[in-house]
């Protein structure tokens, strides 16, 4: 399967905030990341907050300039800052965001704020076809036509988020940046809208990168996942592979972190638990990042940093020469 997305030893560095007397050291927002996401495919990136992932996303759609390294789509390089190859890429890539309510102008009907896509990127369009397109996408996330006539916030956050899905695919995108697109929705309409989103992939065999702190959601609706901490990727793999035998120390302690719902289990548990704080971007610890933090840290892990290698089952690879030596790590 080709890759639709191909990202390269991306990094994003941010000037650090010095006084006049002295420079502060870069804050290292993404050190070296590369993965790379086929049509149809959703990647799952998860880590605690301040790990990257969001950044990371900006990069992908071009938001945000890399300090180092490349993002290839469909085999192309992202766009120059030419108007014609911005828009073009912005037709293909769609951002779905954490807030939906924040992503609408308040003072804009449902309907104008869904054709406006269609208006800035297919002007050719006549208003009767942008009115189609727009009926079709209500029809295909579950709202009735009536609610172009409504304002922003005379919906519900359920629909609210439904609209921003309507509005992402309005423009049938290749990829699509979810950005904790559930994290403020209850659990139940959380579900609806994953449920969603995978209906849409299979009709559109969209490709999906889905940011996320919460690993059930993760679980539920991605193919692969990639643990991200400071910067950098820790683990990456299948998501049957990681969650049934996640290798990297902090891999399992966010699983661990997951309550279980049968209290016998949940007492007889053995966990992993973080320790300590989490660095600064802008002073990260020398050679493994997680060392500070980790269980198993021995002195040579602050000798260098840790590559990706495979960790036994296809397509599985840990940041952590000591648990592929010493297989320390049980399953959870």
């Amino acid at each position: 399967m080709s890759a639709l997305l191909q990202v390269t030893d991306a990094k994003v560095h941010f000037p650090g905030a010095g006084g006049w007397l002295h420079a502060a050291p870069p804050l290292r927002a993404v050190d070296g990341v590369s993965f790379d996401l086929a049509a149809g495919e959703t990647l799952g990136v998860v880590g605690e907050s301040g790990c990257g992932k969001s950044t990371l996303a900006r990069a992908v759609l071009g938001l945000q300039p890399l300090t180092a390294g490349r993002v290839l789509f469909d085999g192309a390089p992202l766009p120059d800052q030419t108007r014609s190859a911005r828009m073009a890429y912005a037709r293909a890539a769609q951002l779905i965001f954490q807030d939906p309510l924040a992503a609408l102008n308040p003072r804009m009907r449902i309907g104008a704020a869904l054709a406006e896509p269609l208006v800035t990127h297919a002007p050719s369009m006549s208003r009767a076809e942008r009115d189609a397109r727009v009926a079709e996408l209500l029809e295909q996330v579950g709202l009735e036509a009536s609610i172009t006539r409504s304002f922003p916030h005379e919906v519900s956050g359920g629909q609210a988020q439904r609209i921003g899905i309507a509005r992402a695919m309005i423009l049938r995108p290749h990829l699509l940046i979810c950005d904790e697109p559930v994290a403020s929705l209850d659990v139940s309409i959380q579900a609806q809208i994953l449920v969603l989103l995978r209906r849409l992939q299979a009709d559109y065999g969209v490709a999906m990168l889905f940011i996320s702190h919460d690993l059930s959601v993760v679980r539920r609706i991605a193919h692969r996942v990639m643990v991200m901490y400071l910067g950098r990727v820790v683990e990456v793999g299948p998501v049957g592979a990681v969650f049934a035998n996640p290798r990297h120390p902090y891999t399992r302690a966010l699983i661990d972190a997951v309550p279980r719902p049968d209290p016998a289990t949940e007492r007889g548990r053995t966990r992993i638990l973080l320790i300590g704080d989490l660095p600064s971007p802008s002073a990260p610890p020398s050679g493994c990042t997680f060392r500070t933090r980790c269980p198993l840290a021995e002195p040579a892990c602050a000798q260098a940093v840790p590559p990706l290698a495979p960790a036994g089952s296809p397509g599985h690879l840990v940041a952590c020469p000591v648990v592929l030596r010493e297989n320390a790590l049980t399953p959870a």
